[in-house]
């Protein structure tokens, strides 16, 4: 009878261990590793860097989506130096696309580890429930590809988020890595673009501005992407207060 009690807490302890790892990653990551993955380790091995990208471009590539994969994985602090990183390495094209496959792949990662651990019960509770939860995870499934682009789009959403919340409301892979894919890319091609320029930067002596993204310009269009993808949900409601 006791074996039988204990398996449950073993398999569900199983199921949410890479999350828990995440989790712990994270943790150390912030205390140990904040002070390597940043602007300053970029500006003071930026020769080194060039250096090894001329003599191995393939290597220096796998190597760069390799390294924004654990970083965006396991939740680590440098995922911003890393996409200023990608741009001043490669360009704004293709570092961009590096930046995207690295950070998707990475989100994807969370994805499933959440997924496993607690999306499975955790959706079944939502979908088996009552009241203002039911009415969240309905209202979310009727308008899962809108919600998906809103929450890349807009930028006050934290990625670690954005990768977390599809995870518990039951999101199918194929909707969660097309929407992190072409949902991200808008602000990848910004701060690439930043990354693009940190030679003159170097040269200044300065430190790149990373707010450019709030800046009207930038965040406008980025907006107006936020309103089409809004656009479904209001039509829905609409309709919906209409057939009232």
């Amino acid at each position: 009878m006791s074996d039988m009690t204990q398996m449950p807490d073993k398999s569900a302890l199983q199921r949410r261990l890479p999350i828990i790892v995440i989790g712990v990653a994270a943790v150390l990551g912030a205390i140990l590793l904040r002070d390597y993955l940043s602007f300053d380790t970029l500006r003071d091995n930026r020769e080194a860097l060039i250096e090894f990208r001329d003599a191995n471009y393939v290597l220096a590539v796998l190597s760069f989506i390799t390294i924004y994969i654990l970083i965006v994985g396991f939740s680590l602090p440098g995922a911003a130096i890393a996409t200023l990183t990608g741009g001043f390495l490669f360009a704004t094209f293709p570092g961009a696309l590096y930046n995207v496959i690295g950070a998707t792949i990475g989100a994807t990662a969370i994805f499933t580890a959440a997924r496993v651990g607690f999306g499975d019960k955790l959706a079944d509770k939502m979908e088996t429930g009552s009241g203002l939860v039911k009415q969240i995870k309905d209202g979310i499934d009727e308008n899962q590809w809108s919600v998906l682009f809103l929450i890349r789009l807009v930028p006050a959403v934290p990625f670690f988020v954005a990768n977390l919340v599809p995870a518990l409301v039951d999101v199918p892979y194929r909707r969660f890595v097309i929407s992190t894919f072409l949902g991200i890319i808008p602000g990848s091609v910004v701060y690439t673009s930043v990354g693009a320029g940190l030679g003159e930067v170097f040269e200044r002596g300065e430190t790149p501005n990373l707010a450019i993204i709030f800046e009207p310009h930038i965040l406008l269009p980025i907006l107006g992407l936020c309103v089409l993808a809004a656009l479904p949900i209001l039509l829905k409601a609409v309709r919906g207060k209409e057939g009232i």
